[in-house]
């Protein structure tokens, strides 16, 4: 139960009550009643706003005040959760919430328990998020650090949301990047063995020291074994042996991260299984590619121009967008990156049979998206619909106001292990679930600061804080009360009602992040509601008042307590006990 949107639809039923009772007396012509019902910014004039008023003055051919006043007067607020009703300006018409559904917030929330807040948007339909998927030919970066988060922390709001929800990671062990990887390797180890001058390192080859790291070790498994190798069966294994390596280190690094998948999906499969062919093949049967210089090419600018001809655009519009085509399979044999990823989406959609498909990707990733889709949609998977792509902004991290590229401890570009030795988990979760689009600036000082300034540590000490009353109040005989033995309608101070409204904001932020795609809302929900707790805290005593207010408050500020304990949980960040 939404007990926000609940009043909101009361307001409603007593409108269109009001609006009938006045045609039947007179007072209004006959017409249709419509309009919304808001919570104002500022709630001095009420608690909810509607504007139905003035969206039915063509109907009833009447200014917008007069219809307000005549629908008032014919209002009848007994029995409701309303204490009383206004109308203000040209027409909007205030309500005010009675006591009783503060004291019904309350007790909804905790019959609900850890199901407060779930909402149904999904309807169980099957969701994959697909996140981090970064390649596995070395340590992962700060952009896979806030993907990682992005992408836990969405699949959480998610499953709150109502859908059935499907964690991914997409490992590319495939294709040219691999390819490179094990040249790189094979680069180091003959320099190992013969010297820095034995051959010259490719040019496009990964530099890092990890790579030298995995040419030490390979050399220490196989000596100078693969050295007269030839090159295809030397840098197949060396290959091997790398990702062997590498991608147990990634699975260590995110679980230490707090992120688990349902499965690590490899791309490899793909193409060993013969289903990137079979999907070029389905995209040739329907007529979406040609051959041209060898190459097998999808008529990407032709799908596209189609699509967009069903959204409206001109031919003059398409124009300037100088779609262009793509290749799916090179002159060598070998398919693109982008054959199996079309290959990969499909295999979502198609044969395991996922209703949508969300991914997290780097900004630089955004000329991909309309490609994919449009792909899919010649497929006949409906790509628009069934594929969301939430691109994500850079990373910059900083101490003292400077920019940090370099890790202290290692000398070397900041990995996400390296984050993880300087900073806590929680500090990171908080940090990167901020709002995708935009860039983050994540100060390191600020991060291990244990003081007000540092967001996450600001809405951890509210949780502490709480726990730390509760049980200074238990050693003095007062515990939590139960339930049905709170006088919920002594809770009549400001804010009191101010951090009750915000404890029931819950379920509408998780509709919105669902549907928005953005998991920062409920960062900026846990931070408002740990901001009212504070003021709560401060302007209302607890200890030493009349019994049955000190119940009330103390009730008040443990339900507080698990709904700042859940959210934070959706996020992926702890709630202490002590701080």
């Amino acid at each position: 139960m939404n007990l926000i949107e609940q009043a909101k639809e009361k307001i409603t039923m007593l409108l269109t009550d009001a609006a009938a009772a006045a045609i039947q007396a007179g007072e209004l012509p006959e017409g249709e009643l419509h309009g919304t019902v808001e919570i104002p910014k500022d709630n001095a004039n009420g608690d909810f706003a509607a504007n139905h008023a003035m969206a039915g003055a063509k109907a009833f051919r009447m200014a917008p005040r007069k219809i307000a006043e005549t629908l008032v007067s014919h209002l009848s607020l007994e029995g409701t959760w309303f204490s009383g009703v206004d109308v203000a300006g040209p027409g909007f018409i205030n309500f005010r919430l009675a006591q009783e559904w503060y004291s019904d917030v309350l007790q909804e929330i905790h019959r609900q328990g850890e199901s407060y807040g779930d909402v149904d948007v999904g309807h169980g339909q099957k969701l994959m998020v697909e996140f981090v998927s970064a390649n596995p030919t070395g340590p992962m970066h700060m952009g896979n650090a806030r993907g990682g988060v992005l992408g836990d922390a969405l699949a959480s709001v998610m499953e709150k949301a109502g859908y059935d929800v499907w964690r991914e990671f997409y490992v590319n062990d495939a294709g040219n990047q691999i390819e490179k990887f094990a040249t790189s390797i094979q680069a180091r180890y003959i320099q190992l063995i013969r010297g820095e001058d034995a051959i010259q390192f490719p040019e496009d080859g990964y530099q890092g020291d990890d790579i030298r790291e995995l040419a030490k070790e390979f050399r220490e498994a196989y000596g100078d074994e693969y050295l007269d190798k030839d090159d295809r069966e030397a840098r197949d294994a060396m290959a091997q042996f790398g990702l062997e390596r590498n991608i147990p280190k990634m699975k260590s690094d995110l679980e230490r991260y707090g992120i688990h998948y349902d499965k690590w999906f490899m791309e490899s499969d793909l193409h060993r299984s013969g289903y990137v062919a079979e999907t070029v093949a389905a995209l040739t049967e329907k007529g979406y590619t040609y051959e041209k210089d060898g190459a097998l090419w999808l008529k990407t600018a032709e799908i596209l121009a189609e699509g967009y001809r069903k959204q409206g655009k001109s031919e003059k519009a398409i124009e300037k967008l100088e779609l262009k085509d793509d290749v799916l399979r090179r002159a060598n044999g070998f398919y693109t990156y982008f054959a199996a990823d079309i290959a990969y989406h499909r295999n979502k959609l198609e044969e395991r049979g996922f209703d949508k498909a969300v991914n997290i990707w780097g900004a630089d990733h955004h000329g991909h998206v309309a490609r994919l889709k449009g792909a899919l949609d010649a497929l006949g998977l409906n790509g628009q619909e069934r594929l969301e792509i939430v691109l994500m902004q850079l990373v910059k991290l900083t101490r003292g106001g400077e920019v940090v590229r370099m890790s202290k401890r290692t000398g070397k570009a900041i990995s996400l292990t390296d984050l993880l030795d300087e900073v806590p988990v929680d500090a990171a979760r908080y940090f990167f679930n901020s709002r995708p689009e935009s860039p983050v600036e994540f100060d390191l000082e600020l991060a291990v600061r244990n003081d007000s300034e540092n967001p996450v540590y600001y809405v951890q000490y509210a949780h502490a804080r709480i726990c730390t009353m509760i049980e200074n109040l238990k050693a003095d005989g007062h515990t939590v009360p139960e339930a049905d033995k709170v006088h919920g309608e002594l809770l009549t101070a400001e804010e009191e009602k101010a951090l009750i409204r915000q404890l029931a904001e819950l379920p509408n932020e998780i509709t919105a992040a669902a549907r928005e795609y953005d998991p920062s809302r409920i960062n900026r929900y846990v931070t408002a509601l740990a901001t009212k707790f504070h003021k709560f805290y401060t302007d209302c005593r607890i200890k030493g008042e009349e019994e049955d207010l000190l119940q009330a408050r103390l009730y008040l500020a443990d339900i507080t307590r698990r709904v700042l304990a859940l959210s934070l949980g959706i996020v992926g960040v702890s709630a202490p006990e002590k701080m």
